[in-house]
């Protein structure tokens, strides 16, 4: 007896009336489709399309195998449709935006301890940048995101984890590792932001350490990712101002060197107000925990969970 598949080829070629339509309708080439139905008639038995009539039409025997596929086809998918249901009340799932490129070395370790500490709930990472998440909390698409952009919206609430430092990715042969170079000697070369877009992002991050500072670069090019910046820096290009944990992305040659005066980056957890559900509650007590391994101070957030 045919499978879904199969069925849901034959239905395709009788609603359509033509092969050619169906093989359109069904994303695939008209042979292979020709031979499913082949398949099922041998398998039968007998023939359920008359072919040499246009438009095609059934023979009595595909029309009552049409009306019984119609069925079974139905109530497969009301099957499925209730097995996802289920699946979903049974097993919560908490979805966190991230943009991974702004936390490539903890990450694995966050979604790690999550797992072990809730194992019955689904953590779901989605890429975005911090301006797409906060639409996407608003929306309910997102549980809680995790960014770097002191964005304010009154439907959104924020917690600063902690400021990550700042380093200088410095293309090859730009002075000695680890030495400390100043902000003004940075405003004269070309400075390489991410992301070109959307805004806010890093790249104003970046922008207002160097207001605060009095200072305003001569040149800045733009463009869309972390790892493309240090491509160009790599090949001298310019410079770019990254978070320390973002260093290890770059091409051995990079010159990484601290920034001064001393400049950060805020790793922020963006939230709906009132937030309270227990998986919330196990991504705070997973960071808390991970940052007393690490070394990081606690904020008075993470004190609490």
């Amino acid at each position: 007896m045919a499978d879904i598949r199969r069925l849901r080829y034959f239905v395709a070629v009788a609603s359509e009336q033509s092969f050619t339509r169906a093989a359109a309708r069904l994303h695939m080439a008209q042979p292979p489709l020709s031979r499913r139905i082949q398949e099922i008639e041998e398998e039968l038995g007998t023939q359920l399309i008359e072919r040499s009539s246009r438009p095609l039409s059934l023979t009595p025997a595909g029309q009552l195998f049409y009306a019984h596929a119609l069925q079974v086809l139905e109530r497969h998918d009301t099957m499925e449709r209730a097995m996802e249901r289920f699946i979903k009340a049974e097993r919560p799932r908490f979805t966190l935006g991230v943009q991974p490129s702004e936390f490539y070395v903890r990450l694995p370790q966050i979604v790690r301890r999550f797992r072990t500490q809730d194992p019955g709930t689904d953590l779901v990472l989605t890429e975005m940048s911090s301006s797409e998440q906060i639409a996407a909390l608003k929306e309910g698409r997102i549980d809680a995101g995790l960014g770097r952009v002191r964005i304010d919206d009154p439907a959104i609430e924020r917690e600063v984890l902690r400021e990550e430092r700042l380093v200088a990715a410095l293309p090859p042969g730009a002075g000695p590792a680890n030495e400390p170079i100043g902000l003004d000697r940075l405003a004269r070369m070309p400075l390489l932001l991410y992301p070109r877009e959307p805004r806010p992002s890093h790249a104003d991050v970046v922008l207002s350490v160097f207001r605060d500072s009095g200072l305003s670069p001569e040149e800045v090019i733009e463009v869309r990712e972390l790892e493309t910046a240090l491509i160009m820096v790599s090949a001298g290009v310019g410079a770019c101002l990254i978070p320390a944990s973002s260093q290890w992305l770059a091409h051995p040659e990079v010159i990484c060197r601290p920034v001064q005066p001393r400049a950060v980056s805020p790793i922020i957890l963006y939230h709906r107000p009132g937030e309270a559900s227990p998986q919330f509650g196990t991504l705070l007590r997973t960071f808390a925990s991970l940052f007393q391994e690490w070394g990081y101070p606690l904020s008075a957030r993470l004190l609490q969970a």
